[in-house]
């Protein structure tokens, strides 16, 4: 009996929804005197084994920052390479997420893509839309700003019908128009490689998430570095505006 209960409250430390900046694939690279690039194919390694460790653990959303709206400014070969990589993943990994009831999701501006990459994810999310796992979120060509404007567009264009007043605009409307309402909100944010911001990703939907910074490059965050931060998320007191008193008696009841 005992077991139990310990097994629900380990359940309840480990978070729904996990967010991750991966950041450091040059700098790996560049301390290994190779092209930047390997260190982008390596990142791609590590991000097969956190997909692994949040389905054995239960995890049910990761979302991942693989190209930002800004990164455009990049090196034209470099943001070259890394769209073909994206298609070169997306050709090789789908049918293994498909065959681990893993669904895909990528979120973001799709517009500045090839028309091939948009088949390409379009093919991939309809081949695991109806997956019962972890849901993998990818944001690709993505920026918060970017997500918040698109949906107060959206509810301006039902203003301007006559279809909303300015009354009816709520978070929760807003909310629902952004790119993950349909998910639960990250628990657990992750950045690698020293970085301490969150570089206009989810910034709406980061506003209660905790937050987990380490100077760890992308390529070298391992297993175990990944169960660390697991284990500093099962430390913090998520209070949501109430004191620490009520949230511990919430708990024993």
């Amino acid at each position: 009996m005992n077991g139990g209960v310990e097994s629900a409250q380990d359940d309840a430390k480990c978070p729904r929804h996990v967010a991750i900046i991966m950041d450091g694939n040059g700098r790996w690279a560049s301390r290994r005197r190779l092209p930047r690039f390997t260190g982008h194919k390596a990142g791609v390694e590590t991000v097969k084994e956190v997909v692994r460790t949040c389905g054995e653990k239960g995890i049910e959303v990761l979302t991942l920052f693989a190209f930002s709206s800004e990164n455009w400014r990049r090196p034209q070969e470099e943001v070259g390479l890394l769209m073909g990589l994206f298609m070169t993943a997306l050709d090789q990994q789908v049918r293994k997420l498909h065959e681990h009831n893993i669904r895909l999701r990528i979120i973001g501006d799709r517009s500045a893509f090839s028309r091939t990459l948009q088949e390409r994810i379009e093919a991939a999310e309809s081949l695991t839309e109806n997956n019962s796992g972890l849901s993998l979120v990818i944001a690709a060509n993505y920026g918060g700003r970017w997500d918040v404007i698109q949906a107060t567009r959206t509810i301006a264009s039902r203003v301007l019908a006559g279809e909303l007043t300015p009354d009816e605009i709520t978070p929760e409307l807003l909310q629902s128009l952004l790119s993950l309402s349909d998910l639960p909100e990250p628990d657990l944010f992750i950045r690698t490689g020293g970085e301490k911001r969150v570089s206009n990703f989810l910034l709406w939907h980061l506003a209660y998430t905790e937050l987990y910074f380490t100077d760890t490059l992308w390529p070298d965050f391992d297993r175990q570095a990944f169960e660390g931060a697991l284990a500093s998320f099962a430390t913090r007191q998520r209070r949501f505006g109430r004191t620490g008193d009520q949230v511990a008696t919430a708990q024993s009841i």
